[in-house]
């Protein structure tokens, strides 16, 4: 008897190490997976790790970051300033520019099907151009201000500053749906820039190095991601520099992409738990 029980203690105690070991060694998903997870979750916490990096415009004020068909497109911003553009990743350089009217401050963009969208801040203006020429097709109207743009197959994303996020319709820039964005602690403002990654929308926090990933049916933090420190102190002291902004993606190759306003460079990055 005491033989049978030594045994069946070292097959139990056994059994709890593989246990262990088995659910220890399991790596938490990214932001934008498919694992569900229950609304009291705490957001998930990533660094990042430097991929590869490009020369990026310096005078470029980054408001809207897309990554389509091998090049980036990119809307800047400031009165007098503000273009859409075509750019080479391997050089940086600018492709195609068209420039908007001097009275017109140019914000996010995102491309859906043929079509590019640039919103503008203040105007209640977004300008709608064809994606290969970017010749002028049509203007929508809206009511709040224009910061961040982007999709997700289906619709438009759109954010104000605020810690609501709109869904549009893309063909007459109608509002169809609306979140609020929240965390443990309450309303997450200052969302700016926006990209639509594996299911999740992910939104730049202006003034700060944080990029919130947001559940688009709830409205609720799923993860924080901290790119304190991406761009050099160097660049900081021999560059105009302004705040981290500007998130594009590239689905086929699973590759994110970061910069800045006037930031001399644009990171390819890897996210880190």
């Amino acid at each position: 008897m005491i033989a049978n029980a030594k045994r069946c203690v070292r097959v139990f105690s056994i059994f709890l190490c593989i246990f262990f070991f088995a659910t220890c060694n399991q790596t938490p998903p990214l932001p934008g997976s498919d694992s569900s997870t229950s609304e009291s979750a705490l957001p998930s916490i990533y660094t990042y790790t430097v991929i590869n990096t490009y020369l990026h415009d310096p005078n470029a004020f980054t408001q809207g970051l897309v990554f389509e068909d091998g090049f980036f497109y990119e809307g800047t911003g400031q009165y007098g300033a503000s273009t859409i553009r075509k750019v080479m990743p391997a050089t940086g350089e600018v492709l195609t520019q068209e420039s908007i009217a001097p009275n017109f401050f140019g914000e996010g963009i995102a491309i859906f099907g043929d079509r590019l969208y640039q919103l503008t801040w203040k105007s209640g203006i977004c300008f709608v151009y064809d994606k290969n020429t970017f010749e002028l097709q049509v203007q929508f109207t809206y009511s709040t201000e224009g910061w961040g743009l982007t999709h997700d197959g289906e619709k438009l994303i759109m954010s104000d500053g605020t810690n609501i996020i709109y869904f549009r319709d893309p063909n007459t820039f109608r509002e169809i749906g609306r979140i609020e964005v929240t965390d443990s602690t309450g309303p997450v403002h200052y969302l700016n820039e926006l990209e639509y990654i594996k299911g999740q929308i992910f939104a730049n926090v202006w003034q700060t190095d944080r990029i919130a990933c947001i559940d688009p049916k709830s409205g609720r933090i799923t993860g924080w991601i901290n790119l304190a420190g991406i761009l050099p102190q160097t660049d900081r002291l021999h560059h105009r520099v302004g705040v981290l902004n500007g998130i594009a993606y590239d689905a086929a190759t699973d590759r994110i992409f970061v910069t800045g306003k006037w930031w001399p460079k644009l990171f390819e990055i890897k996210l880190v738990q």
